[in-house]
């Protein structure tokens, strides 16, 4: 398959506060919940250069030392929880972009939670399994596709330091011992380190070729040493190459690229729920209306403590999270323990199940006429679910609109175009640049089909990628007030690259994204002109008609003062 078989996506990885794992997704590492969060203070009154006054609302919050939360990483690292401590380190490193030390954690902990994540993978395994010379066509695939269309130059020797880590990190791990190196004891695991290092420091590493060959050097000497298969280290320098480029692009093993291709399409095999990990079990955090879990009864806040009889203290929740996976029509029997603490065993069969792109529309107020509803992705069939809730609340009375993007990680950067351009009439809706002039496009409202409703867009810490596009899009145009808080700042375009071998594939970021008026989305995001500061909660999910949703309801009380008057 050539390079230019490919799928542009703009989205996740967004490493995003709480990493959540979507049953028709599993990719933990993209999309894992926050169980522990630490406050953004409330900025300062004063703007940017560029950006227009805004007005704020505060609710204060807690706030937690450096200290605090380097304690708290220690603690969930001891018992081996990564996919929580992954989760924790990225939140953390947001809110002190600055501290070294949150910084280095949350690299070691992405490297520890990637091994985990893959020897759970049956995929992976499988092609651990088929020998060195299918992992070394992997690996020079990867480097060329590096070399073709990654954002930045590549710095060949860095690839392979950050190859080496990777592997480094692996050889600590239990996953990877329990594998290759059962009988291995550390000493000579020592040893093998300081011979590869002096090897490598003796070596040209000047393009993706020569970084091709220290792997494969690498591999042999594990193999000599350690008794370890070639093909295992040179899948670890992949590996380490992709993850650590930036935070958004990743190796996908052929599980990982499936479940990435069935989001975009909106439908996967699965239960329809998305879980994260706390303690030993697994928090229902959403259910899918329709699909196999909703309808055995599961819903928001309960938990999975066993699956196929196996509990928590047996597996890991990772590898629980991975048993749930299943081909369609297969079944899986779950012990559920429900919000008043009852327990009930579930049978379910896994099914194609289809995820609307839009939730909960509805008059939020009928006399105001203030229409809402929740974006939750960007995907393939977003425009036609927008052009039905619209035709829906414009039937029922609609004079405003509040569209809820809050949470939504992102998506697929022609739904984020598509959307922006039912609210905008004419302009720049948002502009990419990237290393390869191919990337550099300015993407133009067509004004066709416009809508004019006054709008209201709610934006946090969780919008991110396309849904910062949209956001920034409304904001730059003047076309609505944007509610809540700064948004998360993934200003970046990836692509998802299909390999020749093994079904795999990588997510490369190939260029960056700017609002209409030319600010950089990257560690910025969107400010909103309506800034509503609130305590940060571990539970971020809310009925959208609750008193306690600060946010929708300042919103609510803009729409009701400007356009609920007949």
């Amino acid at each position: 398959m050539s390079d230019r078989s490919r799928v542009k996506e703009n989205r996740l990885h967004p490493p995003r506060d709480g990493p959540t794992m979507r049953h028709h997704l599993l990719l933990l590492s993209a999309l894992l919940l926050l169980f522990f969060s630490v406050p953004v203070p409330a900025p300062a009154q004063q703007t940017r250069e560029g950006e227009p006054p805004r007005e704020t609302v505060r609710i204060p919050g807690d706030v937690f030392s450096v200290e605090e939360v380097l304690s708290k990483g220690r603690q969930l690292e001891q018992k081996e929880r990564w996919s929580e401590a992954l989760s924790h380190y990225e939140k953390a490193t947001r809110d002190y972009p600055n501290e070294q030390s949150l910084t280095d954690r949350l690299s070691a902990v992405r490297r520890r939670f990637n091994v985990t994540r893959r020897y759970a993978d049956r995929s992976y395994l499988a092609v651990v399994r088929r020998g060195e010379r299918e992992s070394t066509d992997i690996y020079s695939e990867i480097l060329r596709k590096i070399h073709t269309h990654y954002v930045d130059e590549p710095r060949w020797r860095a690839i392979t330091a950050r190859g080496v880590m990777q592997l480094e990190t692996a050889l600590q791990s239990t996953e990877f011992h329990r594998v290759h190196m059962e009988r291995v004891k550390s000493d000579a695991i020592s040893s093998f380190q300081r011979s590869l290092k002096s090897r490598l420091s003796m070596l040209p590493i000047r393009d993706r070729h020569e970084a091709l060959d220290a792997a494969v050097m690498a591999g042999r000497l594990a193999e000599k040493q350690l008794g370890v298969p070639p093909q295992a280290v040179i899948l670890e320098f992949a590996c380490g190459a992709v993850d650590t480029l930036d935070a958004y692009s990743a190796f996908l093993t052929k599980d990982q690229l499936d479940d990435s291709l069935s989001q975009i399409e909106g439908n996967f095999v699965g239960l329809g729920i998305e879980l994260k990990a706390e303690g030993n079990s697994l928090l229902i955090v959403n259910v899918i209306t329709g699909g196999p879990a909703h309808e055995a009864g599961m819903r928001r806040g309960d938990r999975i403590v066993e699956v196929d009889r196996k509990t928590m203290d047996d597996v890991t929740t990772d590898e629980a999270a991975e048993m749930l996976r299943g081909v369609e029509g297969s079944t899986v029997d779950v012990v559920i323990v429900k919000q008043d603490q009852s327990s009930q065993q579930v049978r379910m069969m896994r099914r194609r199940v289809d995820v609307p792109s839009i939730e909960e529309v509805q008059l939020i107020d009928r006399d105001a006429g203030v229409g809402y509803f929740k974006l939750t992705s960007f995907q393939k069939n977003t425009r036609n679910d927008l052009d039905r809730a619209l035709w829906q609340l414009h039937r029922q009375g609609m004079r405003s609109l509040i569209v809820d993007v809050r949470n939504n990680p992102g998506g697929l950067l022609p739904a984020a175009i598509e959307v922006a351009d039912r609210f905008i009439s004419r302009g720049i809706i948002v502009s990419t640049r990237g290393r390869s002039p191919n990337e550099d496009f300015d993407y133009h409202a067509n004004g066709a089909g416009t809508w004019r409703v006054p709008l209201l867009v709610l934006v946090d810490g969780d919008s991110a990628s396309a849904s910062e596009i949209f956001a920034g899009a409304i904001r730059d145009h003047d076309r609505g007030d944007v509610v809540g808080q700064r948004t998360y700042g993934k200003g970046s375009v990836q692509g998802i690259f299909p390999l020749s071998y093994s079904r795999a594939g990588v997510r490369l970021t190939t260029a960056k994204f700017y609002s209409p008026a030319g600010h950089a989305i990257s560690d910025r995001g969107v400010v909103p002109n309506v800034d509503v500061q609130i305590r940060r909660k571990a539970v971020a999910e809310k009925d959208p008609a609750s008193e306690t949703d600060s946010v929708l309801q300042t919103a609510i009380k803009i729409a009701q003062d400007k356009y609920g008057a007949r």
